[in-house]
């Protein structure tokens, strides 16, 4: 096998192409960028009609009508209701500040492009996955490159990852993170690969890259629970590349500027982290806590965590996410459409194969390492949470998704990408069938997502928030409006069995964003 050597150990992100690479190097970037674009699109186009799910059916209308004049606000607001959320047994402002913001964009998109404001937070969550998929790539070929990032060609690596990780985009259940805040958590998965990218890529630390880290470090610690692994998986990134790809000794790994910047990352990290969690320790000693916020180490755990480290796979996300559906799903209009699709994009992308560069055994063996260590890292908040002990169980726990979900399905594809590169020894047939295999797992993806559309949209449930949330995305300021309102929000309060407080967060999410679209309550009877 001959494989294609990169110039040069500087860490800068754009420098034409190096001598001795392929001119249409950039061309060929250009092409994973677009694939990281189109293949999360098309396979998570069938939810884009999907009713939102819990808190989302309040906030999406509660803080884009808060925020919409005043964006900055969130900070503040944030600020001001902090110490609530650390006594429920959480405290994550700069998530929950993300969270506000993705929403606020959900709210104006709803508004200036007149879109019901479901279809508004799926583009959201697509945008989040987007995001997610580039992040993929970039930490893949920040590990396995020793040159300038975008100085040469993409690796075969590149190649295959947007179709990998659009794969592991199913709406494996109601909790799942493609249908529920896949915003908010796709983004922390990107932040925590990126936070990685960050070490690897650093040729010389500066004081202010010092300062940089510290802060990033406590930041992280006040982010919310999937970010916190960010720091080691930065940690073990850095090792691997250093010990497989630029094959450093111990004493050379220990004096290099990755290895200092994740130190940096500890030293912010660790003390925020265990001031947050002793205070939390204080209030929620006797119970009373936000059940979704509660830990526990024991022996269940050790069952739940190999579990989790398989619930990425897309067979067992396909069976939560069309588990009840009779018939064939894989069959239909749109699966057909979807592998006519993505079946023309794999076929460029085989073109590109023979200009891009060929990793090494060493190189992979460490991008493998890596890439096991954000699986285990992902699966473990999953693991100790009392909430997932609880309420998964049997095959439920390695085939519906979670919070983790974001994390684990592309640190999992990664994983099978390198190990597959490593076995079959990236030979051009071996990567066309590689590609043809995870094609037909993106076009899987996207007809269990369909199969998931067609489910929900039977709910009485989802139903009847789409229709809240045409009603808002159309609003009728009239009187024939105000009683089609009216009568949204009559079903709704009788239909809601969260009792009167769920009630009440119905009709004042609803008020605050009809006030800030129209200057009128939602339903001005009786108001």
């Amino acid at each position: 096998m001959t494989v294609r050597q990169q110039p040069g150990t500087g860490s800068g992100l754009w420098h034409g192409s190096a001598p001795g690479q392929p001119a249409d190097g950039r061309r060929l970037w250009g092409h994973v960028l677009r694939r990281c674009v189109l293949v999360p699109l098309i396979v998570l186009v069938p939810l884009l009609a999907v009713a939102p799910r819990g808190d989302h059916r309040f906030n999406i209308y509660w803080h884009g009508g808060m925020f919409r004049d005043d964006p900055l606000r969130i900070v503040s607001h944030t600020v001001a209701t902090g110490e609530t959320y650390l006594r429920l047994g959480n405290f994550r402002p700069l998530g929950r500040m993300t969270e506000k913001s993705l929403d606020l964009l959900a709210f104006l998109g709803m508004q200036q492009l007149h879109l019901p404001a479901t279809v508004a937070l799926r583009l959201v969550t697509v945008g989040a996955a987007i995001l997610l998929t580039f992040a993929v790539v970039l930490f893949a070929e920040s590990v396995l490159t020793r040159g300038r990032l975008f100085g040469t060609a993409p690796s075969t690596v590149a190649l295959l990852l947007p179709y990998a990780v659009g794969a592991g985009l199913v709406a494996a259940g109601r909790n799942s993170t493609t249908t529920l805040f896949g915003g908010l958590y796709l983004t922390t998965a990107a932040l925590v690969l990126l936070v990685a990218v960050a070490a690897c890529r650093l040729e010389r630390l500066r004081w202010w890259h010092a300062v940089l880290a510290l802060s990033a470090g406590g930041g992280l610690a006040v982010f919310n629970e999937p970010a916190y692994f960010a720091v080691p998986l930065a940690t073990v990134a850095v090792l691997a590349r250093g010990r497989f790809v630029l094959g450093q000794g111990p004493r050379q790994l220990l004096r290099s500027a990755g290895v200092r910047l994740t130190a940096l990352l500890w030293a912010g990290f660790l003390p925020v982290f265990a001031a947050v969690r002793w205070v939390i320790r204080g209030y929620c000693a006797d119970g009373g806590c936000y059940h979704g916020s509660d830990l526990v180490m024991d022996g269940k755990g050790l069952l739940v965590l190999p579990a989790r480290m398989l619930a990425w796979a897309p067979p067992a996300q396909w069976h939560a996410a069309t588990g009840s559906v009779a018939g064939d799903w894989l069959w239909g209009v749109f699966p057909v459409a979807a592998l006519l699709v993505i079946g023309v994009l794999v076929l460029r992308t085989i073109k590109g194969v023979s200009s891009a560069t060929r990793p090494a055994t060493r190189p992979l063996a460490g991008l493998a390492v890596a890439a096991l260590a954000l699986l285990l890292f992902g699966a473990l908040p999953a693991a100790l949470s009392v909430e997932v002990h609880t309420n998964l169980a049997g095959t439920a726990l390695w085939t519906e998704g979670w919070r983790d979900s974001a994390t684990t399905a592309p640190a999992g594809m990664l994983l099978v990408v390198a190990l597959a590169l490593l076995i079959t020894r990236a030979r051009r047939r071996s990567l066309a069938l590689l590609l043809a295999g995870l094609a037909l797992a993106a076009t899987g993806s996207a007809a269990a997502n369909r199969s998931y559309a067609d489910q929900s949209a039977r709910w009485s449930t989802s139903q009847l928030d789409n229709r809240i949330s045409l009603a808002m995305g159309a609003f009728e300021p009239g009187g024939a409006g105000d009683a089609r309102r009216c009568a949204l929000l009559a079903e709704a309060l009788r239909n809601n069995g969260g009792g009167p407080f769920q009630q009440q967060r119905y009709t004042d999410s609803l008020d605050m964003a009809a006030r800030a679209l129209a200057g009128v309550p939602f339903c001005r009877v009786g108001s």
